[in-house]
């Protein structure tokens, strides 16, 4: 395993452990998606179904994979075994990147636009300054737009234990020096 993937996995424990109890839980699942729920605000109610349903498939999936005690919790340590093993976790983030990537096009274009990006991201507990750094790394067009395949295949790289020199890759550290 990649240390960048190490520290990208790291930093997303932090920001879904939303209640701050060190463990991840089946509640810490159901704050971020209402979070990211309400930044998505121009979003239909099928999408942000959707999104709901795979932040819970998220958590389902580590507590199927990690709970053996069936405490309701997971560790850091217990985390990092599952999401950084693809073949354990591969159509769980698949899902999940498509349901967050559907929130960012609400009218279907293929197409997210950065304000839309911004407030996702920024929901989800990253750093402002990062989710900008991310968004240019994604190339956007003239427009100010990255495609939609471009995100989710961003969000699939992100959990993968051999990528470095990643867009998500932007997103672990400080913006301010």
């Amino acid at each position: 395993m990649r240390t960048e993937a190490l520290d990208r996995v790291t930093l997303i424990f932090s920001l879904l452990d939303a209640n701050g109890t060190g463990q991840l839980e089946a509640d810490d699942f159901d704050i971020m998606a209402g979070n990211v729920v309400r930044a998505a605000s121009d979003s239909d109610d099928k999408a942000k179904h959707a999104m709901v349903t795979a932040f819970r498939r998220y958590w389902e999936t580590l507590a199927d994979e990690l709970d053996a005690n069936r405490d309701g919790k997971v560790s850091f340590d217990e985390y990092t075994a599952c999401v950084l093993s693809p073949e354990r976790f591969e159509e769980t983030i698949r899902d999940f990147a498509e349901a967050l990537a559907a929130l960012g096009d609400p009218d279907g274009d293929g197409q997210v636009e950065r304000p839309v990006f911004q407030s996702l991201m920024t929901a989800i507990g990253f750093e402002p300054g990062n989710v900008d750094t991310l968004f240019d790394a994604f190339r956007p067009s003239p427009s100010d737009r990255i495609t939609v395949t471009a995100w989710i295949a961003g969000i699939k790289d992100y959990y993968s234990p051999d990528k470095a020199g990643i867009p998500g890759d932007h997103l672990v550290g400080s913006t301010t020096a």
